[in-house]
C-alpha cells in the first residue's frame, strides 16, 4: 500500500472511529485499496452508526475480540470487559458472574498497535495479551477506549498518591439525618469531579487526535499528485479544514468551561470544608457538655443525704402561684461542680416527684457495670529448651506427661472453652431469625469465631484437675452465664453449660487426644457440640476441627486449622459444610481460608460462606448453582451465582501490648480476675496458674508438683476402696452422664444446683482439690 492510500486510509478509519459523519461526513467517502495490477481502485464505504456506542470515560466497554494462546490453537475468541481501568475477559459471556480468566490493569500498562487488526497490552511483566479484532473500524474503537481508561485511571492514582493515608471525613453517626445529607454532598462532588475529568481526558484526546490528522493533511498537501486522486485529496482537504475550524471552537469552548467549573468546584469545596469543621467543633463541644453532664448526674445520684448547701430549683416550689413564667423552667441545665466543697450544684428537679416519694434519689441509682481489667502481668522472659523435653514425647499421649508451667499460659482448659462464648452475639443474632437456614449462617460463623483466638496462643492451657470448675457469669452484661466441670481425667473430658436469656442455650463435652510427631503437634478434640433455640426448637450439633503446633523442633511455634464440620439441624434437617483449608507454602489461597456451603434437608444450596478463622466470614445468598469443571482431585465443581456477600463477622482487634501478655484477646484477659461468691474448686482459686499470672513461675511449677501429687494420692485411695475392678473415678457434682438421643453418644449435661448454691453460699458438697 503506497503513503498516499496510508494516509488516505488512516484518515477515514479515525473519522469513522471518532464518529465525525454526524458533522459533516454524511456522504460516502472513497477508501482505497492498491490491486493486484498497482492501480488505486476507489471502493465506496457508506459511513453509518457504529454497531457500539463510542466509549467515553467511565464507561464500561465490552465484546469479543480474538485472543492468541498458544501456537497449537492460535487465536481464540474471548469475551473483554473493561471498566475502571481493568481489562478482564472471560471464554464466554455466562462466566462474568464467576470466573476471570485474567485482568490487567491499564494504568501501569502500553498499548501498542502492530496492523490494521492486531494490537498488544503488556504491563511490563508477566502479562502481555495479543489481541485481534473483527475489523480495523472495531480495532479502533477498543484504541479509543483503552486509551480513555488509562488516562483516567492514572489521573485517579496521581490524585490517590498525593491525598495519603487521608480519607473522606465521613459523617457523625449521631445525626442520622445530617450523615445522609453529608453523603448527599459527598456523592455529588465525587460525581461532578469525575465528570470534569471526563471532560479533560475528551478534550486532550480530541487535540491529540486533531494534531495526528493535521499532521496528515499536512503531508497529503505536500504531495503532487494529479487526476481523479488529487481532486479527492483536495476535496477531503477542505472537510477537514472546515472540521477542524468546527472543532478548534468546540474545544476553545470547552476549555472555557473547563476552567470555569474547576474554580467554582474549588470554591465549593473550600465552603464544605469550612462547615465540616464546623460541624466537628461543634461535635466537640457537644461532647464536652455530655461529658459534664453525666458528671453531675452521677455526683447527684451519689449524694445519700442532701447537704445544706446543696440546693433544690423548682419549677413548682415559691413561683408555684406565678404559672408558667418561662419556658425554660422545662429545660434541665447544669453547670460545672466547683473544686470548693462548700460550693453547690444547681440541678432542676421536679418537687412532686419528691413529696410522693421520699426514696427517689435511691431508686433514680443505677447499678453500676463491673469494671473487667484490661491488663495482666507481663509474660517473664524465661528461656527453656522445648526439644529437651518433647524428644521423649514422640508417639506419647501428651496429657499423661507432666509439663513445666514455662509451656503454659494462665488459663485453664475450662476457661479456654467459656473463651468460646466471645462472640455470643453471633447467636443472639440467630435465636431473632426467622428462617432456620438465615439461623444456620450465624452458628456457623459461630463456629468459625471459637478458632480466631487461637492464631498467635501457643501457649499450652492447664489441664484441670477432676472435680475442677469454672463459671463465667455475664447475665447482666452480656446476657448469658456458663459453668464448666472436669467430669473425667484419664482419658481427660469437660463438660461445658451456657444458657442465654435471649433464647439460646450451648453445651458441650469436649475430650482432646493429642500426639507429638516430631516436627508438629497435632491436637485432636473428641466429642460433639449442642446449640439450642427456645423459639424455634431448632437443635443443632457440630464437632471440632485438628489444631496442628508447627515448628517444635526448630524456628518459631505457629498454629493452623484444618478439618472439616458439619453443622447440622436436626430439627429441618438443615446443614453446613464447611472447609478448613490447612496451610501451605505452595498454595495461592488466602492462608487459614474457610468456606461453606448451606443446603437444605434435599441438598440445595441457599447460602456459601467465605473468610478466615482469623479474621472475618461472610455469607451470600445463592441465587443459581451449576455443574463446572473438574477439580484437581477430580471431582465436578459446583459454581454458584449468588447476590453481594455481607458480613457476618469480625475478629475484635486484640489490646494494646496483647503481645506481651500471652496474645489474650479483652475477654481472656478476664478470665482469671477473681471474683467473689464463686465455687472453692474454681479455676481462679488454683494456686499454681495464679503463681504462674504473678510471673512467679519457679513456686508455680513446685506447686504444680503438689497438686498433681496430691490428685494421684487420691485415685490411688479411690482405687484401694474397689475390691474388684479398675479404679472408678468420682461422679461429676454438677453435670450427670445421659445417652444423647440425638447423637446416640454418652455426655454429660447440666443436672442444675451450682447457681443456687452461689446465692445460698454453699459449698459444703465440694471436693477438696487445690
Amino acid at each position: 500500500m503506497t503513503q498516499v492510500n496510508r494516509y488516505l486510509y488512516g484518515l477515514c478509519l479515525l473519522c469513522h472511529a471518532g464518529d465525525l459523519d454526524s458533522l459533516m461526513f454524511q456522504h460516502t467517502i472513497g477508501i482505497y485499496f492498491l490491486e493486484s495490477d498497482h492501480k488505486l481502485t476507489p471502493r465506496g464505504l457508506e459511513m453509518s452508526e457504529p454497531k457500539s456506542p463510542t466509549p467515553t470515560p467511565g464507561d464500561t466497554y465490552k465484546g469479543w475480540l480474538f485472543k492468541w494462546t498458544n501456537y497449537i490453537k492460535g487465536y481464540q475468541r474471548r469475551w473483554f470487559v473493561l471498566s475502571n481501568g481493568l481489562l478482564s475477559y472471560y471464554r464466554t459471556q455466562a462466566e462474568m458472574g464467576h470466573t476471570c480468566r485474567g485482568t490487567i490493569n491499564l494504568a501501569t500498562a502500553n498499548i501498542a498497535v502492530e496492523d490494521s487488526c492486531n494490537f498488544v497490552i503488556s504491563n511490563g511483566g508477566a502479562q502481555t495479551y495479543h489481541l485481534k479484532a473483527s475489523s480495523e473500524v472495531e480495532r479502533q474503537r477498543w484504541i479509543t477506549a483503552l486509551e480513555l481508561a488509562k488516562a483516567k485511571a492514572v489521573h485517579m492514582q496521581a490524585e490517590s498518591d498525593d491525598s495519603g493515608d487521608e480519607g473522606p471525613t465521613s459523617p457523625p453517626t449521631s445525626a442520622p439525618s445530617g450523615s445522609s445529607r453529608n453523603m448527599e454532598v459527598q456523592s455529588t462532588l465525587r460525581t461532578l469531579g469525575c465528570k470534569v475529568e471526563d471532560l479533560c481526558t475528551c478534550n486532550d484526546l480530541i487535540t491529540k487526535h486533531g494534531t495526528a490528522l493535521q499532521r496528515s493533511l499536512s503531508e497529503l498537501e505536500g504531495l503532487s499528485i494529479q487526476g481523479p486522486m488529487g481532486d479527492k485529496i483536495k476535496q477531503v482537504t477542505e472537510r477537514a479544514t472546515l472540521f477542524r475550524i468546527t472543532s478548534n471552537a468546540m474545544i476553545n469552548a470547552c476549555r472555557d468551561f473547563l476552567g470555569l467549573a474547576q474554580t467554582h468546584s474549588k470554591r465549593w469545596q473550600k465552603a464544605l470544608q469550612a462547615e465540616r469543621d464546623q460541624r466537628v467543633r461543634l461535635e466537640e463541644t457537644l461532647e464536652q457538655l455530655a461529658k459534664q453532664h453525666n458528671h453531675l448526674e452521677r455526683a447527684f445520684r451519689g449524694a445519700t443525704v442532701l447537704p445544706s448547701s446543696f440546693t433544690l430549683w423548682s419549677s413548682g416550689s415559691s413561683d408555684s402561684g406565678k404559672g408558667d413564667a418561662s419556658d425554660e423552667d422545662d429545660e434541665n441545665e447544669f453547670f460545672d461542680a466547683m473544686e470548693d466543697p462548700s460550693a453547690f450544684i444547681t440541678v432542676p428537679f421536679d418537687e412532686q416527684s419528691l413529696t410522693s416519694n421520699p426514696e427517689s434519689p435511691q431508686s433514680l441509682e443505677l447499678e453500676p457495670v463491673r469494671q473487667r481489667r484490661t491488663r495482666v502481668p507481663d509474660k517473664p522472659n524465661y528461656s527453656l529448651n522445648l526439644w529437651s523435653i518433647m524428644k521423649n514425647c514422640i508417639g506419647k499421649e501428651l496429657s499423661k506427661i507432666p509439663m513445666p508451667v514455662n509451656f503454659n499460659e494462665p488459663l485453664s482448659m475450662l476457661q479456654r472453652l467459656s473463651e468460646d462464648l466471645e462472640y455470643y452475639e453471633l447467636l443472639d443474632k440467630a435465636a431473632k431469625c426467622q428462617s432456620s437456614l438465615e439461623q444456620l449462617c450465624y452458628v456457623a460463623a459461630f463456629t468459625v469465631s471459637s478458632y480466631s483466638t487461637t492464631v498467635h496462643r501457643t501457649g499450652k492451657p492447664f489441664n484441670p484437675l477432676l472435680g475442677e470448675t469454672y463459671e463465667l457469669d455475664r447475665l447482666k452484661e452480656c446476657g448469658y452465664r456458663s459453668l464448666c466441670e472436669q467430669v473425667s481425667h484419664h482419658p481427660p473430658a469437660a463438660a461445658h453449660h451456657a444458657v442465654s436469656d435471649r433464647g439460646w442455650t450451648l453445651r458441650q463435652e469436649i475430650s482432646l487426644a493429642s500426639k507429638f510427631r516430631g516436627k508438629y503437634l497435632s491436637i485432636m478434640p473428641l466429642g460433639s457440640i449442642q446449640c439450642l433455640f427456645e423459639k424455634s426448637n431448632n437443635h443443632y450439633s457440630w464437632k471440632k476441627v485438628t489444631t496442628t503446633v508447627h515448628n517444635i523442633i526448630v524456628g518459631k511455634l505457629w498454629i493452623d486449622q484444618s478439618g472439616e464440620i458439619d453443622v447440622v439441624n436436626h430439627q429441618t434437617g438443615d446443614r453446613c459444610h464447611l472447609k478448613f483449608a490447612p496451610y501451605s507454602y505452595f498454595s495461592r489461597d488466602v492462608a487459614r481460608k474457610v468456606t461453606g456451603v448451606v443446603t437444605d434437608k434435599d441438598g440445595k444450596a441457599h447460602f456459601v460462606l467465605s473468610g478466615t478463622w482469623d479474621e472475618k466470614m461472610e455469607f451470600s445468598r445463592v441465587m443459581q448453582s451449576s455443574k463446572g469443571e473438574n477439580g484437581t482431585e477430580g471431582k465436578q465443581r459446583t459454581v454458584y451465582q449468588t447476590l453481594k456477600s455481607k458480613e457476618i463477622w469480625k475478629k475484635n482487634p486484640l489490646p494494646e501490648g496483647a503481645d506481651t501478655m500471652y496474645y489474650f484477646s479483652c475477654l481472656a484477659l478476664t478470665l482469671n480476675e477473681l471474683e467473689e461468691g464463686v465455687a472453692p474448686t474454681d479455676s481462679r482459686q488454683r494456686p499454681d496458674q495464679r503463681l504462674m499470672e504473678a510471673g512467679r513461675w519457679d513456686e508455680a511449677n513446685a506447686e504444680k508438683q503438689r497438686l498433681e501429687e496430691k490428685q494421684r494420692t487420691v485415685r490411688r485411695e479411690r482405687a484401694a476402696a474397689v475390691v474388684a475392678g479398675p479404679p472408678e473415678e468420682g461422679e461429676a457434682l454438677w453435670f450427670k452422664k445421659i445417652d444423647d438421643p440425638v447423637s446416640g453418644e454418652s455426655l454429660h449435661v447440666y443436672k442444675g444446683g451450682y447457681w443456687d448454691a452461689k446465692e445460698e453460699g454453699s459449698w459444703d458438697m465440694c471436693p477438696d482439690i487445690f
